[in-house]
């Protein structure tokens, strides 16, 4: 059975979701500096856009984007990934 884009793109945002929450519950239990803090809970940057304001007077108008992702995150994916074959 074919699975549609909308649930596959569903279910690998909750994996990054449920990533990252796993990565802040981690980050809880590890002291900082050490090399499973730097190996499970640092973030890197995959792509960043600048802010920009757009001033209109009435409306100022603010956009940015940021993508940052760690171990913990790559992980969720996997594991929604895994999942998601077993979906019917």
């Amino acid at each position: 059975m074919r699975k549609s884009i909308g649930t596959i793109s569903l279910i690998l945002f909750l994996g990054l979701i449920i990533g990252a929450v796993f990565s802040e519950i981690i980050a809880l239990f590890l002291d900082k500096g050490t090399i499973a803090h730097e190996l499970f809970v640092s973030e890197r940057e995959l792509i960043k856009l600048d802010v920009r304001s757009l001033d209109l007077v009435v409306l100022t108008l603010t956009f940015g984007f940021s993508l940052t992702f760690n171990l913990m995150s790559v992980v969720g994916v996997f594991v929604a990934s895994q999942m998601l074959r077993w979906y019917r």
